[in-house]
């Protein structure tokens, strides 16, 4: 059991890291582009992963300014569906 443990680690950070670079989005990935980290990633599953993880990832985004509702009285297409009644 202790030599197949690091196998079965080192087999799931790649499935991590595969899914995850294939759901990034592709301007955001950093350093290099998205088809050469999968490669990477699957060519060489143990440098290849912690290279994505540390060196490729994009980075979190700023969360949006959240829009305020717009009462309905400030909607020109609210206005102009009453109007035209």
């Amino acid at each position: 059991m202790g030599r197949v443990l690091p196998l079965i680690i080192l087999g799931l950070l790649m499935i991590y890291c595969v899914v995850e670079v294939a759901q990034s989005d592709s301007q955001r990935v950093r350093v290099a582009p998205r088809w050469l980290w999968a490669v990477a990633v699957i060519a060489l599953p143990g440098v290849g992963s912690i290279a994505w993880l540390f060196f490729g990832r994009p980075t979190k985004q700023p969360p949006r300014p959240r829009q305020q509702p717009m009462a309905p009285d400030d909607d020109p297409d609210w206005l102009r569906k009453l109007h035209d009644q």
